[in-house]
């Protein structure tokens, strides 16, 4: 297993901003894309994204793959992520660790697996036909939940260790899904970063959540909190400089808005970094 090139500090790259970032040219290291927003040849979308591309590396950020399905791969999808991450010299290619339907209807979320050692080695499986059918390692992140399986064996950080391990696929780490899964489901989200090894995590994601004061629903539509700047200073103490970035999926701010907040992240990762 080989990690790629740090890329220093990234955000999401969204509609709203298009104009502002080909006008300014904001120092921004790079720029992640959702890659399903960007597969139909031609329109608006492409267009932007290829005047972007010239000047900051790109990144594609997948919600389809649904490596943990029980359906065949989608291959005619798979040929047009392969396509676009060719077109764009993509960085790398990263999807959820998850599935998101059965017999051919999508549920359109995010759903989690049960950790168990079925589950390990038929997503590991479905792991290496994507990375040998693309030509290269993908990243896989770790999901938030709210439910549990009973059929669970393991906890979420065995299972993807194991999964990494097995297949050779590395980890997007979302900081914010830690905390919202540790939150609903009681455990330590600093025994979650301690146990993953080092020469898995890529890259993390940052994002804010709504609180329901029972549970938390992860809806990147809001700030930061302080709780989660907190794990990612821990999170940075532990594995050192990883490409990090903002996602913000809904309520899009200014684009000031979410430069500010990518200031914070790279002001408190070097300060960890110098602590080190």
């Amino acid at each position: 297993m080989s990690k790629l090139p740090y890329l220093g500090f990234g955000l999401g790259l969204r509609p709203d901003h298009y104009q502002t970032i080909i006008d300014n040219k904001p120092p921004v290291d790079w720029f992640e894309i959702i890659t399903e927003n960007y597969l139909v040849p031609g329109g608006k979308p492409l267009h932007f994204l290829e005047e972007i591309r010239k000047d900051y590396p790109v990144v594609m950020h997948g919600v389809s793959l649904s490596i943990g399905s029980m359906d065949p791969i989608n291959m005619d999808y798979l040929a047009q992520v392969k396509q676009l991450a060719n077109s764009i010299e993509a960085k790398w290619i990263s999807d959820h660790l998850c599935w998101t339907g059965l017999n051919g209807l999508n549920a359109h979320d995010l759903l989690p697996l049960p950790y168990s050692e079925e589950a390990i080695s038929h997503v590991a499986e479905r792991i290496s036909k994507v990375q040998d059918f693309l030509g290269r390692q993908i990243l896989l992140e770790n999901v938030s939940s709210y439910v549990t399986f009973k059929d669970s064996s393991l906890t979420e950080w065995e299972f993807i260790n194991e999964v990494a391990k097995r297949s050779g696929c590395l980890l997007l780490l979302d900081v914010n899904n830690v905390y919202v899964s540790a939150f609903n489901h009681s455990f330590d989200p600093m025994l979650y970063i301690n146990s993953l090894p080092k020469e898995i995590v890529q890259q993390i994601h940052l994002a804010g959540h709504t609180n329901c004061d029972t549970h938390i629903i992860d809806t990147h539509d809001e700030p930061i909190v302080d709780e989660v700047w907190k794990l990612y200073e821990a999170t940075i103490s532990r594995f050192g400089q990883v490409s990090t970035m903002i996602e913000r999926d809904d309520n899009i701010p200014p684009f000031e808005e979410l430069f500010s907040e990518l200031q914070k992240a790279k002001q408190l990762a070097e300060k960890q970094v110098l602590v080190a």
